[in-house]
């Protein structure tokens, strides 16, 4: 089968090649699924497991990728719950082959169906961005109605999902970003918008949650402005600045099937929209994967038609 596979750790995403590998075969409680639609996260090179397994060793020419929608080819011994030709999206084993590519070995617990009347693109672009959104703002962030939400690259592909989730939850959402992200941070619900290059966050007041994907001194400046009780939530690794009076908290997303089904079933009747910023397909996946520009919203590479 055709998979995009890492050759090399210090080239990052210049060290990948469309390359021949064995089609998977499913292990106890495992599914294959036939790949339709995958989605990519740029940080994954930053990630330990997309280098070593779980016992330390080196893993060789990984498939990366890790978010995907696409159609059940073959269960596994013990696999329960899932059928033959089901349409299903989800997020693969961070420590497993992944997803770009024509087939790939998923365990059954970590996968949600999909939708008839979702488009296999659509479903690729939800899970780690939708996930994340989801369990930053109510599993560690616990917004409530009627709090202030500072949500970092309100534009992109987790924060334009953090932005509309809030809004939905009845937070008021400071959305942040360059200036040209401006209008799609307002069109996905963002009540206001902070250009970071331009303005200060000092400016803003003080806030409940802060939704950080971006770190550094961002991410020091958010900290003083959130207000007693608040929270800094990151995805961008352990919180180099805490709140005063408020938490910090740094997770890694995980897969929740129950989640997934709460964030598609929101996109089949409109209250979501997913930011997909790049389609191609699997033969154009290197270049797609390699932008000599900023890109804005999710890459998504259609594996098959």
């Amino acid at each position: 089968m055709k998979a995009v596979v890492a050759m090399d750790q210090a080239a990052e995403a210049a060290g990948i090649t469309l390359a021949e590998r064995p089609e998977p075969t499913p292990a106890i409680n495992d599914v294959v699924v036939e790949v339709y639609a995958s989605g990519f996260v740029s940080a994954e090179w930053e990630w330990p497991s997309t280098w070593v397994d779980r016992s330390g060793h080196d893993r060789a020419q990984p498939i990366i990728g890790h978010e995907f929608a696409g159609v059940v080819s073959s269960l596994g011994y013990g696999t329960t719950g899932l059928s033959l030709g089901q349409r299903v999206f989800g997020i693969t084993d961070w420590h497993r082959d992944g997803t770009l590519a024509e087939y790939a070995a998923v365990e059954a617990r970590n996968l949600a169906p999909l939708p008839g009347n979702v488009d296999f693109t659509v479903g690729a672009s939800l899970p780690v961005s939708g996930l994340t959104a989801w369990q930053g703002l109510f599993q560690h962030g616990r917004l409530q109605a009627g709090q202030s939400v500072l949500a970092h690259g309100a534009a992109g592909a987790v924060g334009s999902v953090v932005t509309q989730l809030a809004r939905e939850f009845g937070a008021y959402v400071i959305g942040t970003g360059r200036a040209a992200d401006r209008q799609a941070a307002l069109d996905f619900g963002a009540n206001e918008f902070l250009d970071l290059d331009q303005e200060e966050l000092d400016d803003i007041g003080g806030v409940d949650l802060v939704f950080d994907v971006i770190g550094g001194d961002i991410q020091r400046r958010s900290a003083s402005i959130i207000r007693p009780g608040g929270t800094l939530v990151s995805v961008v690794g352990p919180v180099e600045a805490r709140p005063v009076h408020g938490l910090a908290v740094d997770f890694v997303v995980e897969s929740v099937p129950s989640q997934l089904v709460e964030i598609v079933d929101r996109v089949r009747d409109g209250r979501l929209r997913t930011h997909i910023g790049t389609v191609a397909t699997l033969d154009d996946a290197i270049p797609a994967l390699n932008p000599t520009e900023r890109r804005m919203g999710k890459t998504v590479i259609r594996v098959r038609p």
